[in-house]
């Protein structure tokens, strides 16, 4: 039951820019994300981030891995959180939406925040580095494509998307 809805979400700031757009996955809560109180078990919420992170992708028309000439383009991740607030269980809908904080010359942070009938349950932050896989050798953080770095544009934070 997972629905996502990209479009043009960009909401005028009260400076006069505009914010950056939001995606937004929906997916409903399987049994065997729960623990025994049936209450969704705190991994789950790092498998939730990165699917709404792969939902995103598809909506763009592309992927994590990214085949090239010279091995394939993926985006590792390096850091990640999450603060839990609330309790979900077993075939809740959670609403996640999905922003990018930092769109960096070789990294994207992102922010999601989780939401249950319209109340926030947990909030979480991922950062990905763009990397080039060559077979037999290590993975080397590479600049994010120009490419791909438009795609991403519209969801960054307009100061942020300008850093490297």
């Amino acid at each position: 039951m997972a629905r996502d809805t990209a479009g043009p979400r960009t909401i005028p700031h009260s400076n006069g820019q505009l914010m950056p757009q939001v995606f937004h996955h929906q997916r409903r809560v399987e049994f065997h994300e729960t623990d025994i109180a049936g209450i969704v078990h705190f991994v789950s919420f790092f498998k939730y981030m990165e699917e709404a992170e792969h939902a995103m992708m598809r909506s763009l028309g592309t992927s994590v891995f990214l085949p090239t000439e010279n091995g394939k383009i993926s985006f590792p991740r390096v850091s990640t959180s999450c603060d839990f607030i609330d309790t979900v269980t077993f075939e809740d809908v959670l609403d996640i939406e999905l922003r990018i904080s930092r769109l960096g010359s070789k990294s994207i942070a992102y922010e999601h925040h989780f939401r249950h009938d319209g109340r926030e349950v947990a909030r979480g932050t991922m950062t990905c580095v763009c990397c080039r896989f060559v077979a037999d050798e290590r993975p080397r953080s590479i600049e994010i494509p120009p490419e791909v770095r438009a795609l991403f544009a519209p969801y960054a934070e307009t100061d942020a998307a300008a850093a490297s």
